[in-house]
């Protein structure tokens, strides 16, 4: 994969989760701490961003930074397990512990009841 490729991949991924949040490029920008031309930058594959801005980026788009890597190409594809696990923990992610809690029995309770093994 040439490094060209990586930055359009990555950039059009962080537009993908953007839009589905319903963020323009400014309310991201201003989420995350960036200018929204930066934002755009980083979108078209113009700019070679940082780790550090990355897990910025994902902490304003309110998933894990590993959902900025789960472009679909020939080489990666990003499981739909993981990407319901992600919304799961934004869900729980500012609750009281109290709720995180319940959440969590409830859970185990469902999957005894469909006989999974891995809840015992």
């Amino acid at each position: 994969m040439e490094d060209r490729e990586i930055l359009n991949l990555v950039g059009a991924r962080i537009k993908v989760l953007r839009k589905e949040k319903g963020l323009s490029q400014e309310a991201l920008g201003e989420k995350g701490g960036f200018h929204f031309t930066y934002i755009g930058q980083v979108e078209r594959g113009e700019k070679n961003v940082s780790l550090i801005n990355l897990a910025k980026i994902a902490e304003a788009l309110g998933v894990n930074i590993t959902q900025l890597f789960a472009y679909v190409n020939k080489e990666m594809k990003f499981m739909e397990s993981e990407t319901l696990i992600q919304e799961i923990v934004s869900i729980l992610k500012d609750m009281p512990i109290d709720n995180i809690l319940l959440s969590k029995n409830i859970i185990i309770e469902i999957l005894k009841m469909h006989g999974d093994k891995k809840s015992e």
